[in-house]
């Protein structure tokens, strides 16, 4: 991105805007979709470790592997909404 566009950003929103494009054009498509992974992941991370839990812990508790939570947790493969219910009813209370 070049220093002129960046001098005339004055919200994160046009900062995105002049990076990836306007919403709905398929680069700032593909930039919202792994920022919303990354958000995921992140959650998920953080509510497995205020469970006081391992990665492994977790997995046996919904039955999965922890190289399943692992690749989550760092935005690796994508999780349907019924494994994301899972993870945090059963596996995280």
């Amino acid at each position: 991105m070049e220093q002129d566009a960046l001098r005339k950003v004055n919200s994160f929103e046009e900062l995105l805007e002049a990076k990836y494009g306007k919403r709905g054009t398929p680069k700032r498509d593909e930039h919202d979709i792994k920022s919303n992974y990354f958000v995921i992941s992140e959650m998920l991370k953080e509510a497995r470790k205020e469970a006081n839990i391992t990665q492994e812990q977790l997995a046996e508790k919904i039955g999965t592997k922890k190289s399943y939570i692992s690749r989550l947790e760092n935005g690796k493969v994508d999780i349907q909404l019924s494994t994301l219910f899972k993870i945090f009813e059963i596996g995280l209370g």
